[in-house]
């Protein structure tokens, strides 16, 4: 059973030669200098991209979007770090209006993604790599059986969740895919929206620090916890309804 994890190093092949022809199919600029296509890791390489990205999209829109879905279902999936860097580029190239819908859908698409090749791992090789990990998220799973959409609503607002941890986890938790997708799709609007939504003003962030300020966490914060408020009120109307009877 533990081989099955060997198997995933073609598909992650076949993933990187795909990104790799996307660059080689890359519109021809009349710009000096300009940069080669790769994922960002800092802020200014961030700002740069954008700039390159955005004279691509004059270019071929098409290719663009498809370079740049591409790029991010491969971080999803793959659960490499470094979403939050696509979600602001996806607010930098399309705009809140289409960015952040097509940062939902992407997010939804790639974990499901991610969802489907630990299930096809099996319970016993992700034990092996994280079992204790996988025994505390199963015991509360179970402790939430009751209101389990909104728990994994709460857990994917939550802002310090670890939402790799989440994606590899769930199938073998017994989450049904439909019910991870949904989860996944409307928990992580918040965080979308905040990121995509800072993408608009890339060009005057001094520190990626911006992304995750206080307030912005204080933020996500409660809105995880409003997650939690239907559960409650439905657990104590029930307990009302029982002691009545």
């Amino acid at each position: 059973m533990k081989g099955r994890i060997y198997f995933l190093i073609p598909i992650l092949a076949t993933a990187t030669l795909w990104l790799y022809l996307l660059t080689q199919l890359a519109p021809s600029l009349n710009a000096e200098n300009v940069p080669e296509l790769h994922f960002p890791h800092n802020l200014t390489d961030l700002q740069k991209l954008a700039d390159l990205l955005r004279m691509y999209k004059d270019k071929n829109l098409l290719y663009t979007t498809v370079l740049f879905c591409s790029a991010y279902l491969y971080k999803q999936t793959f659960i490499i770090p470094g979403s939050a860097l696509l979600n602001v580029l996806a607010g930098a190239l399309f705009g809140i209006t289409i960015g952040f819908p097509l940062a939902c859908v992407l997010t939804g698409i790639g974990s499901s993604l991610c969802y489907l090749w630990s299930l096809w791992l099996g319970k016993e090789v992700l034990e092996h790599y994280f079992s204790e990990k996988i025994h505390k998220l199963q015991d509360q799973v179970k402790k939430n059986e009751h209101q389990l959409m909104f728990y994994l609503l709460f857990l994917r607002m939550f802002p310090i969740s670890p939402n790799w941890l989440i994606n590899l986890t769930c199938p073998i938790l017994g989450v049904p895919l439909p019910m991870f997708f949904i989860s996944v799709f409307i928990g992580l609007m918040p965080y979308n929206f905040l990121t995509v939504q800072t993408g608009e003003i890339l060009g005057s962030l001094t520190s990626l620090d911006q992304l995750m300020e206080t307030s912005t966490f204080l933020k996500l914060a409660a809105m995880a916890c409003a997650a939690l408020i239907p559960p409650i009120i439905f657990k104590r109307r029930t307990d009302i309804t029982i002691t009545t009877s």
